[in-house]
């Protein structure tokens, strides 16, 4: 049930009588778009309310939400900040206890809303949504509410910059000068404010966000080294997700530079420029006093440089990182082995996770921070185990669900934000996502909620199909295959945009994988099955079968057998019996000779062959594609591609390299849900020689699961009430 507000939306008076501007189509079909004011973008806007405790109280609540974004402070203490993005249709707002944060007698309300106004994938913006709703309540009885009688003022400090990334974000080149310094404070005098603007067209609809605000926390340097008097080079000690913090005092005007990244030069300098086409360099003007660097959005960085001009007084002491991430519960899961490369892979494979996760999975926090279908079907398998949440999986669900239904019933590629993205074989992958997530957590209601959207995705390319059965020229998205273009394996077949004539593997293979997850999930939700998946499956192998050398080709007409158009095949089932050993020798032989995002299912396809020895060989290989190549380059979170140099952009952050985390625990380890929700367990381990001894622990809905191995011998304990089912 939704929430009734009794709180009013305010906005910039700028903002009213502004008429939304319409962002959504497909992306094949571009629209002509209104030009979107300047002076309306990067837009940061202050608001506070003063109110008045008279009585003892037990209980406080606040709830509210911020189109884009807020950061919420009571009594001059940071409370929280969001939302998770969403459409306006279907936007999210939170709620957070705040009984710690209020006082008897006087107290302020503080929130600091950000407008971006560019589209991009992290921001669902410019369209002229703007503003904030916030209500307080003590004791279940309303004693602040958002209205005119709110205090709003634009913060200026916030001197426009750069635009970074593909238009992720603006660079911050903050002037102290122009900052209210103590806004959130009670004391604070707002004299020179204006009244808010009501906006009574404001058009959300609004959600109680599905999961919990994010984790924002303090991280100190772990090493400091002084370039020259006022000059520091900074190491956070690994990747994270968040701003840099620091205070200073110099003359007015005068200026400190800073620099992050996520490596160093071989001069021992940060390497702002960075490889993922973000370059970090901003400049902080001080105001003359004891000035706080308070930035805004957040980055992906390890190192930061700061360069103070001659004679400002630098606190070394306030040196700090404040991280933000999806809550992760570091006990959730927990993986340690006798190889210490098996467990270096392990642990930047998690942290991966761990800060590509924000409001929602991302799939870089750096140049995109955006949300990719086909990343998820990776980050969120591997974020089950590493988390213990579900939470979030089953939001990720949603916001494809919705988007799709409001632009193209056959799934964009990128959800929330307004960036319109389509891309064929993403879109096969969100009824196998949406079929993991009810094998994790049992959810039947909400399998059957969802089920009509995997319904309308098949129907959708139903207008693709030849006579045969077999899809051909998919040109209303792209067809990707894998990223980046020279991961490929040479797959024979021109991936245009939009893609030309003709029949190709790959995207045949996903759309029967993705017709098999919606049969599976027909059974479960005893819906009469009506898909011919036999006819499918011969036309398939007449094809894309080479009888010569048995082994599936790229496309149709064409001679070349890509490791892509035969791990597919394998995957889901189409490959036959008598073919299965070419196919697989095949892929032994090309290792990972593909991106890391296929070498997910090239992984999952030699496990389902009883390759079990060559799956764990190749999570464990030290090759140039390798996740042990990663670590020898120096990853503390797993990377876009195998190599730093393999990609021209590449991003040192990139949670869809997850992919030996659910590998191990599924098919090494060989830990599975036999039924819905762990409520029994499947187990059948391939746990090579070579590994003397490993201990496992994560949370699943039944509880936590237990396992140890140690020279041959092992021990798995369940929890209460789960039973077990051995193959």
């Amino acid at each position: 049930m939704n929430k009734q507000w009794e709180a009013e939306w305010i906005s910039d008076a700028a903002f009213i009588g502004l008429q939304p501007i319409d962002l959504f189509h497909k992306e094949m079909e571009p629209k002509d778009l209104p030009d979107h004011r300047e002076d309306l973008k990067n837009l940061h806007m202050l608001a506070r309310k003063t109110w008045r405790l008279d009585d003892d109280f037990t209980d406080a609540i606040l709830e509210l939400t911020a189109d884009d974004y807020y950061k919420v402070y009571l009594n001059g203490q940071f409370v929280g900040q969001g939302p998770a993005q969403g459409n306006y249709f279907h936007y999210y707002y939170n709620r957070f206890d705040i009984t710690p944060y209020l006082r008897k007698g006087n107290n302020v309300i503080a929130v600091h809303v950000y407008y971006q106004g560019l589209i991009c994938r992290s921001y669902n913006s410019g369209d002229y949504r703007q503003g904030l709703i916030a209500e307080v309540s003590v004791d279940g009885q309303l004693v602040a509410k958002t209205d005119d009688t709110w205090k709003v003022t634009r913060n200026k400090a916030y001197v426009s910059g750069d635009i970074i990334g593909y238009n992720t974000q603006y660079l911050e080149h903050i002037d102290n000068r122009l900052q209210p310094a103590g806004w959130q404070e009670l004391d604070y005098r707002a004299e020179d404010w204006t009244q808010a603007s009501v906006h009574a067209a404001d058009d959300h609809q609004l959600q109680l966000q599905p999961t919990p605000p994010l984790a924002v926390y303090t991280v100190k340097p772990v090493k400091i080294t002084s370039l020259a008097e006022g000059s520091y080079v900074l190491d956070f000690g690994g990747e994270l997700t968040g701003q840099f913090q620091m205070r200073a005092q110099g003359k007015p005007g005068q200026q400190i530079e800073l620099r992050c990244g996520e490596e160093l030069l071989d001069n021992e300098r940060v390497r702002y420029e960075m490889r993922c086409n973000c370059t970090y360099q901003e400049h902080w003007t001080l105001s003359g006093g004891n000035d706080v660097l308070d930035m805004y959005d957040y980055k992906a960085f390890r190192y930061v440089e700061v360069l103070a001009e001659s004679g400002i007084h630098i606190d070394t002491d306030s040196f700090a990182a404040v991280v933000r991430h999806y809550p992760l519960n570091e006990e959730a899961c927990s993986f340690e082995s006798s190889d210490s490369m098996l467990n270096a892979i392990w642990e930047i494979c998690t942290n991966g996770l761990k800060f590509g996760s924000q409001e929602n999975y991302v799939d870089c926090p750096s140049r995109e921070k955006g949300q990719y279908l086909g990343d998820n079907t990776v980050i969120t398998h591997a974020h089950t185990y590493v988390s213990g949440d579900l939470r979030l999986f089953r939001k990720s669900l949603v916001d494809f669900a919705l988007l799709s239904s409001h632009v193209c019933p056959g799934i964009m590629a990128v959800a929330p934000g307004h960036f319109m993205q389509e891309i064929a074989d993403f879109s096969f992958q969100w009824p196998i996502q949406l079929l993991e997530y009810y094998k994790q957590s049992g959810d039947e209601t909400f399998l059957r909620e969802m089920y009509p959207v995997a319904e309308g995705m098949l129907r959708h390319f139903i207008a693709y199909q030849r006579e045969d059965g077999l899809l051909a020229h998919v040109a209303d998205k792209w067809n990707l295959v894998d990223w980046p273009e020279g991961m490929r394996d040479e797959y024979d077949f021109p991936l245009t945009r939009p893609v030309g004539e003709g029949c190709h593997n790959v995207v045949n293979a996903f759309y029967y994988g993705a017709r098999v997850a919606v049969r599976q999930i027909r059974s479960i939700l005893q819906i009469e099955e009506t898909d011919d998946l036999d006819s499918f499956k011969q036309t398939f192998l007449q094809v894309f079968w080479n009888e010569q050398t048995k082994l599936f080709v790229d496309a149709e007409g064409s001679k070349h057998s890509s490791l892509h158009a035969n791990a597919l095949p394998l995957l889901f089932g189409l490959v036959d019996a008598d073919g299965r050993e070419t196919v697989v020798e095949l892929l032994r032989s090309k290792r990972l000779s593909c991106g890391v995002y296929m070498a997910y299912f090239l992984l999952k396809a030699l496990a389902a062959a009883g390759e079990y020895a060559l799956v764990y060989d190749l999570i464990r290989s030290e090759e140039l594609h390798s996740w042990g190549n990663m670590v020898k380059e120096g990853a503390t979170t797993c990377f876009e591609a195998w190599s730093k140099d393999l990609k021209w952009n590449t991003s040192l952050c990139h949670p869809w390299a997850s992919a030996p985390i659910p590998l191990l625990i599924e098919e090494i380890i060989g830990l599975k849900p036999a039924a819905p929700g762990w409520k029994e367990v499947s187990f059948n381990p391939h746990i090579p020689e070579q590994l003397d001894w490993l201990h496992i622990s994560f949370e699943v809905p039944a509880g936590t699961i237990r396992f140890e191995h140690k020279l041959g011998h092992s021990k798995l304990i369940l929890p209460e009430g789960v039973s077990l089912r051995t193959n």
